[in-house]
């Protein structure tokens, strides 16, 4: 990666062991495609919800040449399951557009 990875949490305290698990997930998106020229991941936890409690939304964003690829709205009440969620479809648009290339 060009330039170093962003990490941010809102509306919660930051984690060690997440920050850790997102750069883990970051190296690991490098091996589909290595000409990722940035990445930012942004954690929040979103207020409480009256049935479901408080969700994790996670949202990517890869830069890589000629193109921002965005993942979004990755929700769950688990904020590792709501990483990986967002880490397999950043993979898949990852892999669309080596395809295209």
């Amino acid at each position: 990666m060009k330039t170093p990875l962003q990490i941010t949490f809102r509306d919660m305290e930051r984690s060690d062991a997440l920050e850790t698990h997102i750069r883990e997930k970051a190296e690991k998106l490098e091996q589909f495609f290595a000409d990722i020229v940035s990445c930012r991941v942004v954690v929040e936890q979103a207020a409480k919800h009256q049935q479901q409690g408080k969700p994790f939304n996670v949202r990517i964003e890869l830069g890589v040449p000629g193109k921002t690829l965005i993942i979004d709205k990755q929700v769950h009440e688990d904020a590792y399951v709501a990483l990986r969620d967002a880490f397999d479809a950043a993979k898949r648009q990852l892999e669309d557009y080596a395809r295209q290339l």
